[in-house]
C-alpha cells in the first residue's frame, strides 16, 4: 500500500487508542466453531472456551462464530453436551459481539435437506437462543434450498449471510463451469435474496491471491451487500489472498486466534492486525489483548487437545489439496476410515479416484456434506470395485443426490451411475427436478411423538429430529436414563499430565514403581502377579492385609526368562474395586442432571448359529436392521444400515434364506469384519 494511505503510528502505538483507519477491514474470529473443527475434530468443550469469552468479547470482531458446522453433532454425540446449552452460556458471557454460525440451508447442521417444518422451527428456536447472524449455505450452490430459512431468519430479525462455495476445475479460476461470471451471477442472486452480507467460502484453501482480487473486484463491482472473505489455511495461500482481497476492497476476513490457526484451519488474526497496522484498512485491535488471549489458549486449554492433533505431518501445509481439492476436515476423516480398515496404503487411489467420482456426479464442490457424499463413495469405490463392476456398494446419500434430493448439479451426473444408483432406489427410479424439499414429508410432529416422555421441550425435539439415534441417546443420558459412557466425560489438565506421565514412564519401564520403604513382612496372603509393558513384563507380589493392596516388591524379569502362570486369586485376597471417581464439573447454569440410572446392557455377542454371516465391511454405527429375526430374505435384499462418516451404507444379504440371529442394535458401534447377523 502506498504511503498516502498510512495514518501516523508513534511510540510503538500497539493499542485501540492509536488513530482509526479510513476504512478498517472487519474480522470475524472462527476460534471457537470452524477453529477447533478444523484441527481436532470439534472436540473443543464449552468449558474451555468460558475463560477466553469475555476477553474476547473485549477485542472488537465483527462477530464471533460459536455454533453450527459440526458443532451441534459432535457435541450431543460425543461430548455429551447440549449444543443449545452451550449458544446460551455463551451469550451470557460474551455480551457485546455478535454470534454467527454456518447453516448448510436446508441440511440444517445435517447431512440430508429436512423437511420444511422441520426447517422453520429449527432457525427459529436458534434464533431465540442467541444466534445473530445466520451465514447460510448450500452445498450444491443450489438457492432454492435456501427459500424456507432464508424467509424464517428475515421474520426473526436477523442477519443473512449468503454464502457462494468457492471450487474450481482447473489449476486457477475459470474454465466452462467455474469462472467469475459464476460467482458474479451467484452473488447477484443473493442479493436478490436480500442477502445482508455475502461471504465467499472457500473451504478448502483453494482461492489464490491473484484469482482473490479478481473476484473480489468483480463482486464489488456488481453488488451491494458487503463482501466476506472466508479462506482455509490448508495450501497456504490464504493470507497472501487475504492481503489481495483487502487491496481489492473486500470488507471482512475470516481468522482464528494463533493457538487455533494455520494446518486445515484459518489464517492468525495476529500477523494481519501487525500488517495493517498504520494503513487505512488498520482493524484498530490491540495487539497485546490479543497476546494474553492467546496466553490462555496455549496454556490452559490446548493441552487438553494435544491429543488429537495430527503430529505425524511435519509441514503445516498440504499442497495436495490444490490437486484433489477436498478440504482438510475430510481428508483426515478419510485417513482415518482407511486406517481402520488397515487399507491406509491406498490412499494414493483414493486421490486418483476422487476427481473422477467427483465429476460422474456432477462435479459437485466439496463442502460438508457432499464432500463427504463423494469422499466415501470414492473409498467404497477403491476398496470394494473390480475389474467387471464399479459403484458395487452405494451409500444412501449418492442415492439421494442422484435423486434430485440435495439440489441441481452443476453439470448433469453421469447417466449410467445414476441410473445405476437409483436402480430400486424406495422414492423412484426416475430423479426430480423441484425444489427438493418439495418431496419431503413434514417431520415435526412425528419426532414429538416418538420422544413423547423424553423430551422436555421442542430444542429437545429439534435435536433428536435431526439426529434421531445418537440424539436419543443424548436425551437418555441428558435426563439420566442412562449413564454416559466414560469417553465422553470431560479431562481436566491434571487428569491429561497424569496420562503423559504414565506414558513416559510406560516408556521407560518404570510404570510399576518400587516402594522405597521397608514393607511389612510377607504373609500367605501373597500373589504374585505378571504385569505386561510392551515387549517387557515384571513380576508383582500383591497383598491385602485388611486394607488396599501393597506392592511388596517389584522384580525386573530379564528377556529369555520363561514366565509362569500367577497364581489363582481368591476372593479374600482379590483386591476390592476402586471407588468411582467423581463427575467432572460442567459448564455454569448447566442444568442438574437426575439421578443416574443403570446404563443399558452393551451388544450381544454374536450368536452361535449355523448359517451365512453378514459382516461389517468397515467400522461404523448401527442405523437399523431393515429385517428381523425369522424374516426371509433373498439374496441381495438390504438387510442393515451401517453409518460409517455419517454416511449410509445399505449392507445386502449374501445369501437367500432366513434371518437367523441378530446381534447388534440401533445405535451401536461395529468393528471392521463384525458379525451383524446370520442368515440360515
Amino acid at each position: 500500500m502506498s504511503d498516502h494511505n498510512k495514518v501516523k503510528i508513534t511510540n510503538m502505538d500497539y493499542s485501540k487508542d492509536r488513530p482509526a483507519a479510513e476504512n478498517p477491514v472487519k474480522i470475524q474470529d472462527l476460534t471457537l466453531r470452524d477453529g477447533h473443527q478444523s484441527l481436532f475434530a470439534t472436540r473443543g468443550r464449552t468449558e474451555d472456551m468460558i475463560p477466553v469469552a469475555e476477553k474476547m468479547d473485549e477485542v472488537g470482531f465483527w462477530a464471533v462464530e460459536t455454533w453450527g458446522g459440526a458443532t451441534f453433532d459432535t457435541m450431543h454425540r460425543f461430548l455429551n453436551e447440549d449444543p443449545w446449552e452451550r449458544l446460551r452460556t455463551l451469550k451470557r458471557y460474551m455480551t457485546k459481539t455478535p454470534f454467527s454460525m454456518l447453516l448448510r440451508a436446508q441440511n440444517l447442521v445435517g447431512y440430508r435437506n429436512y423437511a420444511d417444518d422441520l426447517a422453520r422451527a429449527f432457525v427459529e428456536r436458534t434464533a431465540e437462543n442467541g444466534l445473530d447472524i445466520f451465514r447460510t449455505f448450500d452445498a450444491l450452490n443450489d438457492y432454492r434450498n435456501f427459500e424456507t430459512v432464508v424467509r424464517v431468519i428475515k421474520e426473526c430479525g436477523k442477519h443473512f449471510q449468503g454464502c457462494i462455495c468457492y471450487t474450481m476445475t482447473e489449476p486457477r479460476m475459470g474454465g466452462e463451469v467455474y469462472n467469475i461470471d459464476y460467482y458474479v451471477n451467484k452473488a447477484k442472486d443473493l442479493e436478490a435474496m436480500g442477502a445482508d452480507s455475502i461471504c465467499l467460502k472457500d473451504m478448502a484453501g483453494l482461492i489464490s491471491p491473484y484469482d482473490a482480487y479478481e473476484i473480489i473486484k468483480a463482486l464489488k463491482a456488481a453488488v451491494k451487500p458487503p463482501i466476506h472473505l472466508h479462506s482455509h489455511f490448508t495450501s497456504g495461500m490464504s493470507p497472501m489472498s487475504h492481503l489481495k482481497a483487502i487491496e481489492a476492497g473486500v470488507d471482512i476476513i475470516d481468522t482464528c486466534m494463533s493457538p487455533y490457526a494455520y494446518r486445515t484451519s484459518h489464517a492468525a488474526v495476529e500477523p494481519l492486525v501487525m500488517t495493517l497496522l498504520g494503513t487505512n484498512r488498520d482493524t484498530g485491535f490491540d495487539i497485546k489483548q490479543l497476546a494474553e488471549i492467546n496466553e490462555i489458549l496455549e496454556k490452559k486449554v490446548m493441552p487438553k487437545y494435544k491429543h488429537l492433533l495430527d503430529d505425524s505431518k511435519v509441514s503445516i501445509i498440504d499442497i495436495n489439496v490444490l490437486l484433489h481439492q477436498t478440504p482438510g476436515g475430510m481428508l483426515s476423516n478419510l485417513v482415518n476410515q482407511l486406517r481402520e480398515m488397515d487399507a491406509l496404503h491406498k490412499i494414493d487411489e483414493v486421490y486418483k479416484e476422487l476427481p473422477r467420482v467427483r465429476k460422474e456426479l456432477g462435479q459437485i464442490p466439496l463442502v460438508t456434506p457432499t464432500s463427504q457424499i463423494v469422499g466415501i463413495q470414492t473409498v467404497n469405490n477403491v476398496l470394494f470395485d473390480d475389474d467387471e463392476e464399479r459403484y458395487k456398494m452405494i451409500t444412501g446419500q449418492v442415492k439421494d443426490l442422484c435423486y434430485g434430493l440435495y439440489g441441481k448439479t452443476a453439470i448433469p451426473i453421469d447417466p449410467e451411475v445414476q441410473k445405476k444408483a437409483l436402480k430400486g432406489y424406495e422414492r423412484g427410479e426416475e430423479p426430480i427436478f423441484c425444489r427438493p424439499a418439495e418431496v419431503l414429508e413434514p417431520e415435526l410432529e412425528q419426532a414429538k411423538s416418538d420422544t413423547k416422555g423424553l423430551a422436555q421441550d421442542l430444542d429437545d425435539v429439534v435435536l433428536y429430529a435431526i439426529f434421531p439415534v445418537t440424539g436419543k441417546r443424548f436425551l437418555k443420558w441428558k435426563y439420566g436414563k442412562e449413564d454416559p459412557p466414560p469417553e465422553v466425560r470431560p479431562r481436566t489438565l491434571e487428569q491429561i499430565k497424569e496420562e503423559e506421565e504414565l506414558v513416559k514412564l510406560a516408556k521407560l519401564g518404570r510404570l510399576v514403581k518400587k516402594i522405597e520403604k521397608k514393607g511389612p513382612p510377607k504373609t500367605d496372603s501373597l500373589r504374585t502377579f505378571n504385569v505386561f509393558v510392551d515387549d517387557e513384563y515384571f513380576e508383582v507380589g500383591v497383598e491385602e492385609p485388611g486394607g488396599s493392596p501393597i506392592i511388596s516388591y517389584v522384580q525386573q524379569m530379564p528377556a529369555g526368562v520363561p514366565v509362569s502362570a500367577p497364581a489363582p486369586v481368591s476372593p479374600a485376597a482379590a483386591p476390592p474395586p476402586p471407588k468411582p471417581a467423581p463427575p467432572e464439573p460442567t459448564a455454569p447454569a448447566a442444568p442438574a442432571p437426575a439421578p443416574p440410572k443403570p446404563a443399558a446392557p452393551s451388544a450381544p455377542a454374536p450368536a452361535d448359529v449355523d448359517g451365512t454371516p453378514l459382516k461389517a465391511p468397515m467400522p461404523g454405527m448401527i442405523i437399523r436392521y431393515s429385517k428381523q429375526v425369522g424374516d426371509a430374505v433373498s439374496k441381495g435384499d438390504t438387510v442393515v444400515i451401517l453409518e460409517a462418516m455419517k454416511m449410509e451404507n445399505a449392507l445386502q444379504a449374501p445369501a437367500d434364506g432366513t434371518i437367523k440371529a441378530i446381534n447388534y442394535s440401533s445405535g451401536d458401534s461395529v468393528a471392521k469384519d463384525d458379525v451383524l447377523c446370520v442368515i440360515g
